[in-house]
């Protein structure tokens, strides 16, 4: 059987990505053969083309961290799931295509009456933010967090958890609309401008040293700020280094900047200031995978009642000029939220890897996601 994917031959700009026909094996033990229905972008799909992330198959092979599809068919001992039923999926690589074949242990409920570009926005965003935010960074309501890229896919997640939790929230994003949204409908107490003197603001408002956690993708100098705001037995959790891909194209002497800037950090140098780095990389946790199900199945009910929701920014469509326009709009920081491809987003159009090419894709700031955050969890 045959399928169409989106395709990573060689690296390059958001136009080295192409379409092709692609073997799909049956499902076999354990497995299911799923129909894509959207598939969410994420900004380590941008390393992976560019040549800058750790973890990758040989080229050529898709890109793409999560789905939300339709069970087609299913292999021996798959469980209860079936055929005709919709679920989301977190997958290494692969999700940039019209069909996949996944173990069952990578599947996880299709949450309420969402809309498969919302469902695509959930597992990637939601689950790394509760790591970081309930497990890596153990958050006690009460406590004061920091979400650096509060705009961002796993920025809106985590202001909205960190608020349901209980805590203090502040972030920093890029632009004035950007922040007004964080504050005004996600309901973090202040967000500044991630380009400005956000630690000296911070400072300001909370005091010295009275940061309990910082939830830090950037890197570089973002991270050293975020040490010297934490309060005795403060957290970083540090999950990318967005710093190393300012553009579309790889940068060696950029990333090796961005790389270098970042804290080389002793176990000697925590013990007098009593602070904690912790690193997350959600498709690595290996023996401890169970712990993704225990999450969801904690944020489940509030995503299908709307208390907690995907913030969408666009969708494009599930083609290799829709993902490369995707690609585009996240190089840029252009996005509100999550990106995401899907069968209908109409075609999208631009010149790739040149300049702006999200003009046709579809805005999808629609329904709860501009609804006001709900109050805090006592």
């Amino acid at each position: 059987m045959q399928t169409r994917a989106i395709l990573i031959e060689r690296l390059g700009p958001p136009g080295v990505l192409v379409e092709r026909e692609v073997a799909l094996r049956p499902p076999g033990p354990g497995e299911v053969h799923v129909r894509v229905l959207a598939a969410g972008v994420n900004f380590a799909d941008l390393m992976m083309r560019m040549g800058l992330y750790g973890t990758v198959p040989p080229r050529p092979f898709s890109p793409g961290f999560e789905v939300a599809g339709e069970i087609v068919r299913t292999g021996a001992d798959a469980g209860a799931w079936q055929p005709g039923e919709r679920i989301i999926a977190l997958m290494r690589h692969g999700g940039y295509a019209r069909d996949v074949v996944l173990p069952v242990d990578q599947l996880f409920p299709w949450p309420g009456q969402l809309e498969p570009a919302q469902a695509a926005a959930l597992p990637v965003v939601f689950l790394t933010a509760w790591i970081c935010l309930f497990r890596a960074g153990a958050a006690r309501a009460g406590e004061t967090v920091l979400v650096l890229g509060a705009a961002g896919g796993v920025g809106t997640a985590a202001v909205q958890l960190a608020r349901r939790g209980g805590l203090r929230v502040f972030g920093t994003a890029g632009t004035p609309s950007k922040r007004d949204f964080v504050e005004a409908r996600l309901g973090a107490e202040a967000c500044f401008d991630s380009a400005g003197d956000w630690e000296c603001q911070l400072r300001a408002t909370i005091g010295p040293r009275n940061l309990d956690l910082a939830l830090d993708p950037v890197g570089g100098g973002a991270t050293r700020a975020c040490r010297r705001l934490l309060a005795p037995l403060g957290r970083v959790v540090f999950y990318g280094l967005s710093q190393a891909a300012p553009g579309v194209r790889r940068n060696w002497l950029r990333a090796a900047w961005a790389y270098l800037r970042t804290p080389r950090i002793h176990p000697l140098d925590l013990v007098a200031p009593n602070q904690g780095v912790h690193g997350v990389h959600l498709l690595h946790l290996g023996s401890r995978e169970h712990v993704l199900r225990e999450a969801y199945a904690a944020m489940l009910p509030d995503f299908a009642c709307g208390a907690l929701f995907p913030v969408l920014d666009r969708c494009f469509p599930l083609s290799a000029a829709g993902a490369a326009a995707a690609h585009v709009h996240l190089h840029q920081r252009r996005n509100l939220g999550k990106v995401v491809l899907t069968l209908d987003a109409p075609p999208a159009g631009g010149a790739l890897g040149d300049g702006p090419s999200h003009t046709a894709a579809r805005p999808l700031r629609v329904g709860p996601g501009l609804r006001p955050a709900p109050p805090p969890i006592p």
